[in-house]
């Protein structure tokens, strides 16, 4: 493997025209995942008794939910923020594998890389949660080493997808998948092409990772590898100086949870990028967002610094949520030049799993809809009051067409993007999705909210969606008017007056 490694050192584009472009750049460009494959499984039900046979809690089942897991969650947050990439790791020749294989292709992850092993099972963790609380999980796995024809075979893999590859990121949950030949491979390849190799480390003995360029453990999981405790600035320098010499790094980048990222290089200080996360509610995914974003960004031409810039803000905004949730460009984008509201529009799917994960810990959602053009005070205490039938509030937003096909022109007054700028504004509006139908029928049907809700100017039978909602066990209801005004009146009022301004005057006669 030849020096020096010249990724990291020559940027081709700058983080100011990566946002400028949108982070369009990041659709042409490729990362390789390899790791232990997982698929999250959660059985949600509901607990009113204990069992007659045991003191256990009888759950009735209500539905399940599939979530991507370990090293997949990783190639998850890179497609979500545009990038294409490609998975090595096994799963098992199961009906869950189907499943896990089947996920991937609905988020645009190539799976050409995972081989399916008989008499391996796929690994599946079954949480049973009711009210919230997890009651029990159980897990699906075989941790033994891989036989060997199969190592070899997820080696050739890797030293052929990294051909087509930016970046390289190994995600290591020891399930021992990343054995000896495959993190070897993996890191021979990279260096050959010159693109860097980033690792999620775990357990004690990180010498198996030398000569990847980065590591990004977090501050347990570098105590764990040194053997000692990390808390003060001396000690997070003399650990970092000693794993970058044990693996010939060319980076460390520490995870520091609510205190952002410690980049280090060698030779060089600790280098702080501070988070900027307004609240933390969630640290789940953190790591994997964190992990996914920088490698991303190094394959996309960034700087490791300005990667970690933009790592560090994505794991900002994970921890800033409620539940496992992806990163948008958008989120980004908005979140580095301090437009924090806009981190509340969300896509249908990210919304969905984001929704369901806080139902299982008992919190309520409500929705309501609606075209919201020209914003009046009918409809910040619509919102107000709306709000305060639970936990989260999802306002489904029409988009600029089919607010066009409801009210005709020149409706919409404000373009959507501005709309919901002003929505995203409110205190009261958690999150916004768009939907482009004239009714948000669709949206209710992959989300279930707890509750719809719509103001008193609408008669409970004219709700749009109320039978899906009900279908479900949920409920609808009306909310009183609360203020006379209406959009169409203020509308009709401004075009009225401008229309008046508009009408030609009587000419005087001059003087002769």
């Amino acid at each position: 493997m030849s020096d020096p490694r010249p990724t990291l050192q020559a940027p081709t584009i700058s983080l100011d025209d990566l946002l400028t472009s949108d982070l369009a750049r990041f659709k042409d460009k490729s990362v390789l995942v390899a790791g232990d494959l997982v698929l999250d499984h959660y059985l949600w039900g509901s607990v009113e008794r204990t069992s007659p046979e045991a003191p256990v809690p009888v759950v009735h089942h209500e539905h399940d939910s599939w979530v991507l897991g370990g090293a997949a969650n990783v190639a998850n947050n890179i497609a979500t923020l545009g990038g294409q990439v490609h998975l090595v790791g096994v799963v098992g020749k199961d009906e869950f594998g189907e499943r896990w294989r089947s996920h991937c292709e609905s988020v645009g992850v190539a799976t050409s890389g995972v081989l399916s092993v008989a008499g391996r099972p796929t690994m599946v963790k079954t949480r049973v949660v009711s009210r919230g609380q997890i009651l029990l999980r159980i897990d699906r796995e075989d941790t033994s080493s891989l036989p060997e024809p199969t190592r070899k075979k997820l080696a050739d893999l890797v030293r052929k997808l990294v051909r087509s590859t930016g970046a390289v990121v190994l995600s290591d949950y020891q399930k021992n998948t990343l054995c000896p030949e495959v993190v070897a491979a993996a890191i021979e390849a990279a260096r050959e092409r010159g693109i860097p190799v980033l690792v999620d480390p775990k357990g004690k003995d990180y010498s198996r990772y030398r000569g990847a360029d980065i590591l990004t453990p977090n501050l347990r999981e570098l105590s764990l590898a040194i053997g000692r405790n990390v808390s003060s600035e001396a000690e997070l320098q003399a650990a970092g100086d000693e794993l970058i010499a044990l693996c010939d790094l060319q980076a460390l980048v520490v995870t520091l949870d609510a205190e952002g990222l410690a980049l280090m290089r060698p030779g060089q200080k600790v280098h702080r990028i501070p988070a900027h996360a307004p609240e933390v509610r969630d640290e789940t995914g953190a790591g994997d967002t964190t992990i996914a974003t920088l490698g991303l960004g190094l394959a996309a031409g960034l700087s490791l610094e300005e990667a970690s810039v933009l790592a560090n803000q994505a794991g900002g905004i994970v921890v800033g949520k409620l539940g496992v949730a992806t990163i948008l460009p958008h989120e980004i984008k908005a979140a580095l030049r301090g437009q924090t509201a806009s981190s509340k529009v969300r896509s249908v799917d990210n919304l969905k799993i984001l929704l369901a994960n806080q139902q299982t810990r008992g919190r309520k959602v409500v929705f309501t809809n609606g075209c919201f053009d020209l914003l009046h005070p009918g409809h910040i205490l619509f919102l107000n009051e709306a709000r305060k039938l639970g936990d989260l509030l999802v306002v489904g937003l029409n988009t600029d067409r089919s607010v066009r096909a409801l009210k005709g022109p020149p409706r919409p007054i404000l373009p959507e993007d501005e709309r919901a700028a002003i929505l995203s504004a409110l205190e009261a509006v958690d999150y916004i999705v768009f939907y482009d139908e004239l009714t948000p029928e669709t949206v209710l049907m992959q989300l279930q909210p707890d509750i719809l809700v719509k103001g008193g100017n609408i008669a409970e039978a004219d709700i749009a969606g109320r039978e899906i909602v009900r279908s479900y066990g949920g409920r609808v209801m009306c909310l009183p008017a609360l203020h006379p005004t209406t959009v169409t009146d203020l509308v009709d009022s401004i075009l009225g007056k401008f229309e008046k301004t508009r009408e030609p005057k009587s000419e005087t006669p001059s003087e002769p």
